[in-house]
Order: structure tokens, then C-alpha cells, then sequence
């Protein structure tokens, strides 16, 4: 039997096969890298168009227009209007001072005293003196009144008159000098009795009982607590709007609510080292508040009204502040130059004087927002027939 001619058909049959599988291998690596260039085109196409964002309410708030009040920040301690410093008149050993530190004192009232014996010696030594001297003096009166009468009479010459007068006029002389002297002690002694000048609290007690004090040594410090005052310095450019009568709305440290203040007096002249101006600002008294608080607040020096927006939607991670806003459906950004900030609502908020492109009713992202690229379209939820987002309720 001759097999030849059926080996060569299965040769062929073989090849044949081998060329399909070949065929078909390469077809699928074509389809397959067309698959992957449509795939990768799409991804290209999709990295360069941007992103629809969806918006919420919470992520924007409309452009207002709002009447702000124009302020010049001012900082300070407070002081109180009336303070003193009770200071020894005489030298000497102190005694019978029982007030400290918190203590209310009144006008008037004896906080101590400096030992009094020598004080009340001289002044006993000076009163002695004093009627001796009314003696002398009574004596020459007598005896010019009778060398008078002699000289009427024309038993004595007119000089011995005339040395009597000036005698009488030497005793009495001294009698008025004696009485000087008496006045002197008594200040003396009256000078050993320290009694605080003003109604208020002790705020230092400087020296202890027993302690030899000096004259003019410091014992007490007294403050007035019904009154306080706030020096504050500001810029020229700040206190050429400032004037006596303007009011101020001043945090002080420790105490809840701000406080109300006045301007009271602005100072005349400029500081020399730094050319700023003083003014001073009269202060509620408040219960809590203390000297030396630390206060700041604003004085309001004007008015504006103008557009403005959340001081937190304003981005500074460029090199000038900027607003994310939404135009026509896309993000844009647009530079700012910071204003004039207030509060309303709680919320602090900064005037958008001279800055064109955002009219009110504008929309602005916040700051929970996020930033987004430039030219992103966006889409707002809830926005109304002119693409801006509904304005909130409020409530009467």
C-alpha cells in the first residue's frame, strides 16, 4: 500500500494550520493595540477637558451690598482716670497703717501716720513762743500808750515817743513772727497724718509698719475704679478722620461682651520716634475690668457702602488675594486689593471698593469649596433662571 501521497497532504494540512494560527495571532495583537490607543485617546481627551463640579448651597455666597462703617484699629491698656501715689510729708517711724493690697479706702480717710512726738514738741515749743511774744508786745503797747500821754501833757519829749512807737513796733514784729512759726509747726504735725486723696482700692502697699520712712518716701497707691481711659497711638493717615466725640467698640481681655468707649481727647502734637498721634478714649466702666487690661477695638470714623464678601472666602495662595467666582458656569479668578473689613452678622466681612468684575449678586466660593482650576465648569444647585444661586431666607 503506498502511504506517500497521504503524508504530503498531512504536511500541507499542518502548514496550513501553522499559517492560520499565525493569522489569527497577529489580528488579535492588532485588536488589541487599537483597543488600548482608543482607550489611551479617550483618557488624553478626558485629562484635558476639565471637570463638571456640582455646587452646593454651603459652597457659595452671593457679592452684598452693604453699608460698613469705616474704623481705625486701635490697642492699648487700660487706666484708670484718677490714681495716687500717698507719699510721706515728714521722715520719721510709720505707724497704724492696716491697709493692703485690695482695700477700699474714701476720700479723706487717715491710712497712717508718721511718729508725731517731736512734731507735737514743736509745736508746743512754738506756741510758748508765741505768748511770750504777745507779752513783749502787750507790754510796749502800754508803754507807748502812757509815753503818750506824758508827751500831751508835756512832761517827756516827743523823742522818747518816738523810741516807745518803735519798740511797740519791734514786739509786735515778733509776736507776728512767733505766730508764723506756731503755724509752721502745726502743718508739721498735720503733715505727720497720711490720708488718701480719692474713694477707690489699694492696689500696692510699699513700705511696712515701723519702717523709718524717708520724705516723700512712697507708702500707698490708690485707683479709681469708676472710670477708666485707653491711650491708644495711631498713623496720621488713621487720625485725620478721628475726632473728640466719635464712639469705639473695645475687646478687653477677661470680660465677655465688648465695652463701649469715646474718643476724649486727641493730642496735638505727633510722637518723635514714631510720628504717630495719641488720642484717648473714655471707657464704660464695666463690672471685672481692671487697670492694665489689655483692650482692642476700632474706632468708627465713617461710613461706606460698597460691595463685600466673607473675609474667608478671599484665597491667598497666590501672590495677591484673590475670589474663586462663578461666570457663566465656569470658575474664574479674580485679584483683590483687601478693604475695609466689619462685622455683620457675626461673620467678618471685607469691602470690595474698586474692584471691578463682581458686582453685587456675584457668586463667590467659600472657603469650604476648595480651590478649583481656573475655567472649570461648575454647576450650582438651586440656582435660579440666571445661574445664580438662590438667595437664603431670612427671618424678620
Amino acid at each position: 500500500m503506498n502511504t506517500r501521497p497521504n503524508r504530503g497532504w498531512i504536511q500541507w494540512a499542518l502548514l496550513a494550520l501553522l499559517v492560520l494560527g499565525v493569522a489569527l495571532g497577529v489580528t488579535r495583537a492588532l485588536q488589541k493595540r487599537s483597543a488600548q490607543n482608543a482607550a489611551a485617546n479617550a483618557a488624553a481627551q478626558a485629562l484635558q477637558q476639565a471637570p463638571d463640579y456640582q455646587l452646593g448651597p454651603q459652597d457659595v455666597v452671593l457679592v452684598l451690598a452693604l453699608a460698613l462703617d469705616q474704623t481705625a484699629a486701635v490697642s492699648g491698656s487700660l487706666r484708670a482716670l484718677q490714681t495716687a501715689v500717698i507719699k510721706a510729708r515728714a521722715a520719721g517711724e510709720l505707724q497704724g497703717l492696716t491697709k493692703r493690697e485690695g482695700d477700699a479706702v474714701r476720700a479723706g480717710e487717715t491710712v497712717a501716720q508718721i511718729d508725731n512726738t517731736e512734731a507735737q514738741a514743736r509745736l508746743r515749743q512754738a506756741e510758748q513762743q508765741a505768748q511770750a511774744a504777745q507779752a513783749q508786745a502787750a507790754i510796749a503797747q502800754r508803754g507807748f500808750d502812757n509815753n503818750q500821754a506824758l508827751v500831751r501833757q508835756g512832761f517827756i519829749s516827743s523823742t522818747a515817743l518816738d523810741t516807745s512807737n518803735a519798740n511797740l513796733a519791734a514786739a509786735q514784729a515778733t509776736h507776728q513772727a512767733a505766730l508764723a512759726a506756731r503755724d509752721i509747726a502745726h502743718k508739721a504735725l498735720g503733715d505727720t497724718v497720711l490720708k488718701s486723696p480719692l474713694s477707690g482700692q489699694v492696689s500696692a502697699r510699699l513700705v511696712q509698719n515701723g519702717e523709718r520712712v524717708g520724705l516723700d518716701a512712697r507708702v500707698l497707691e490708690v485707683v479709681d475704679l469708676s472710670a477708666f481711659e485707653l491711650e491708644a497711638a495711631l498713623a496720621p493717615a488713621n487720625a485725620v478722620a478721628v475726632r473728640v466725640g466719635q464712639v469705639a467698640r473695645l475687646r478687653v481681655e477677661g470680660l465677655a461682651e465688648p465695652v463701649a468707649a469715646t474718643v476724649a481727647r486727641i493730642n496735638p502734637s505727633v510722637q518723635p520716634g514714631s510720628r504717630s498721634v495719641l488720642i484717648y478714649l473714655r471707657v464704660v466702666a464695666t463690672p471685672g475690668m481692671r487697670q492694665g487690661l489689655f483692650a482692642q477695638g476700632a474706632v468708627v470714623i465713617g461710613r461706606v457702602e460698597a460691595p463685600a464678601v466673607p473675609l474667608s472666602s478671599v484665597r491667598n495662595d497666590k501672590p495677591e488675594p484673590y475670589l474663586q467666582l462663578v461666570r457663566e458656569g465656569k470658575i474664574v479668578h479674580l485679584p483683590i486689593t483687601l478693604a475695609q473689613q466689619a462685622q455683620q452678622g457675626g461673620e467678618t466681612m471685607v469691602m470690595l471698593d474698586g474692584v471691578a468684575g463682581a458686582p453685587p449678586g456675584t457668586a463667590v466660593l467659600r472657603a469650604q469649596a476648595g480651590l478649583i482650576r481656573e475655567g472649570t465648569a461648575v454647576s450650582l444647585a438651586g440656582a435660579n433662571a440666571t445661574g445664580a444661586p438662590a438667595a437664603p431666607a431670612t427671618s424678620n
